[in-house]
């Protein structure tokens, strides 16, 4: 991993994850995401679209960006993995509580009221 991308990553709170379609073209989608040695972690609704396009194709591409999806740095190439393993669910979800703290345990909160935990995909990125 480049020394300089991975710290202008790892100092936002939100990163463009990007996933292809089978036309070939990019779709981004701003995200939390967490550090946890050579890899990033993310959630999302199981159902979601780039959940739904990663097991089609593991090619991403992630870059800094602001909540609203703005890109502020340069684009990376990656591969990315839905994560169907309950160790590795569990590594993904740890990461992710480290990074964001209580935003993230409101965030399971709520997923767990409306029924949306068990839903949950865990996508791992590798750069």
């Amino acid at each position: 991993m480049n020394a300089n991308h991975s710290n202008s990553l790892q100092s936002g709170n939100y990163i463009s994850f990007s996933t292809r379609k089978r036309s070939g073209d990019w779709v981004a989608t701003p995200v939390w995401f967490a550090p946890d040695n050579d890899h990033y972690y993310l959630f999302s609704a199981g159902d979601a679209g780039k959940v739904k396009r990663l097991r089609n194709f593991s090619e991403a591409r992630i870059a800094p960006c602001t909540v609203t999806g703005t890109v502020t740095g340069e684009w990376q190439d990656a591969h990315a993995y839905v994560l169907d393993n309950a160790t590795d669910q569990a590594r993904a979800l740890a990461a992710l509580r480290r990074k964001y703290g209580w935003q993230m345990l409101a965030a399971d909160f709520f997923s767990h009221l409306t029924g949306k935990m068990g839903r949950r995909a865990y996508i791992r990125i590798d750069p």
